[in-house]
């Protein structure tokens, strides 16, 4: 019997109709079709903003599309709708390759068959280009686990880093490293979804790329010639909230280039000082042993005279080999201590430091007790500074109110954007190893007890970093002398 072109749709439809499995297939394809392409044209001309809407297109509609095809496939040839799709068996197709007058007809069914594929293969390849942006974007990262991401999306926002893609650092170019943090998401999608992951989440991520990978792709350590000037401003608990300095000169040196031999700060990830230690719990603030290969390939180790204890009660022992994160941990995901973050708002003047004991009664009232959500500390500054200035300076609440108002506001967002009672984070939750005024840091490592078999000891002679020009003085003379202040 002679086979027209219009005999080939007619069989995919009976074919289909009479396939349970490629019916439910086609009733999906049908129904998502014109909504998938359409909102992928959109969000490549238009872009989609909300995260949510974009996750239900390329989380939810993309891969029920491609399940669709997957079921209409199966439907028709494994399923009932293989007897009517005989059509397209290789016999039928042998029979009409022998056979000169059927040549016409095999002709316009591989057409058909070519272009219903490429129409395919377009959605599909539409859907992996927008679905691997959408994937590789900060909204993704960041909003979309919205509970366990608030507090590190919130950090960075305000970070000095808040222009560089997540993934940019996260996971870095190149394919091996991209299917690592599919497979690793994962995981931790199933961890969102069951309700398991971690409050607070741990720190270090310990399956991070290695920083010369990524942070080394913009910041040269080789290249950071010389001493920097570092002010630090504080304000003190007093009625005028004074306004001191601490001038530091930080000894930057160099790893190590053709201009200069390493030395400094960052003498530490010069390529031929690698310093390897072994670290006895997570958050690597236990060293018991570090080692240093000299330029001679010469190995020096010191150890802490508790080494063979903790290595033996580690509960997470590690060997790693230094690199920017292990001082920089926190380059991008920044949470202050308190009385930090109400500095900075007072040298921003977002919280008056005309007012007076602002800073005192801002740091009692945030530190005072733990709040259990970010709601109630807003009430507890609002009430307890409304409080205490109706009470103690009846003029300037009468007479300012205003300036007490901004004064809220401003410790509220000081408390917001580092204190996250739903995630476990508070004050000093998360530690920065830069320094060592907010945890260990340094000191790890820099105490005098870190001793080699030669006696050596490694140092913690401040001089080794910084040299001390001013501490907490109102009026620094040095500023004077170095700035004409």
């Amino acid at each position: 019997m002679a086979t027209t072109l219009s005999d080939i749709p007619k069989a995919f439809i009976k074919g289909i109709a009479h396939s349970r499995i490629a019916l439910l297939g086609a009733m999906i394809v049908t129904f998502i079709a014109p909504f998938l392409i359409g909102a992928i044209l959109y969000d490549l001309i238009l872009h989609i903003e909300n995260p949510y809407v974009a996750g239900a297109i390329y989380m939810i509609l993309g891969p029920g599309f491609i399940g669709g095809l997957v079921l209409i496939l199966l439907g028709l040839f494994f399923s009932k709708g293989q007897e009517d799709v005989k059509l397209f068996t290789l016999a039928y197709f042998r029979d009409k390759l022998a056979d000169e007058t059927g040549y016409e007809k095999i002709r316009k069914l591989v057409f058909l068959g070519v272009f219903l594929t490429g129409v395919n293969l377009f959605i599909v390849s539409l859907l992996a280009y927008s679905g691997y942006h959408y994937m590789e974007s900060n909204a993704f990262c960041g909003e979309v686990c919205h509970v366990p991401m608030t507090p590190e999306y919130t950090a960075y926002q305000n970070s000095s880093h808040s222009r560089v893609h997540c993934v940019e650092c996260h996971i870095g170019s190149g394919a091996s490293w991209f299917v690592k943090s599919k497979i690793s998401g994962v995981r931790q999608l199933y961890a969102v979804v069951a309700d398991t992951f971690d409050r607070p989440i741990e720190t270090p991520v310990h399956g991070l790329r290695p920083a010369r990978d990524t942070c080394e792709q913009c910041h040269r350590p080789e290249k950071f010639l010389g001493d920097k000037l570092v002010i630090k401003d504080k304000f003190l608990p007093d009625e005028k909230n004074t306004h001191v300095k601490t001038v530091l000169l930080m000894k930057i040196g160099s790893a190590g280039d053709q201009a200069a031999k390493s030395h400094g700060i960052h003498w530490h990830v010069a390529p031929e000082n690698e310093i390897i230690y072994k670290a006895a719990d997570w958050q690597r603030t236990i060293i018991p042993e570090v080692s240093q290969r000299t330029e001679m390939g010469k190995l020096v180790t010191y150890r802490s005279p508790e080494a063979d204890e903790q290595l033996a009660a580690a509960t997470h022992l590690q060997e790693r080999a230094m690199d920017c994160m292990d001082c920089h941990n926190r380059p991008s995901h920044v949470f202050l201590p308190a009385d930090k973050a109400i500095d900075g708002m007072l040298l921003t003047r977002d919280i008056p430091n005309d007012l007076p004991f602002i800073k005192q009664q801002a740091m009692e009232i945030v530190t005072g007790k733990e709040f259990a959500t970010q709601d109630e500390a807003r009430t507890a500054i609002a009430n307890g500074l409304t409080e205490f200035y109706k009470k103690n300076y009846a003029a300037i609440y009468a007479n300012d109110r205003a300036k007490v108002d901004q004064a809220i506001a401003g410790v509220q967002t000081a408390y917001q954007q580092n204190v996250f009672p739903e995630m476990g984070v508070q004050w000093e939750t998360y530690s920065s190893n830069i320094g060592h005024a907010n945890g260990l840091g340094c000191f790890r490592c820099h105490n005098e007890e870190h001793e080699a078999p030669s006696g050596e000891v490694i140092s913690m002679d401040c001089d080794t970093c910084h040299t001390i020009l001013a501490e907490d003085e109102e009026n620094p003379e040095i500023l004077h002398t170095l700035l004409g202040e």
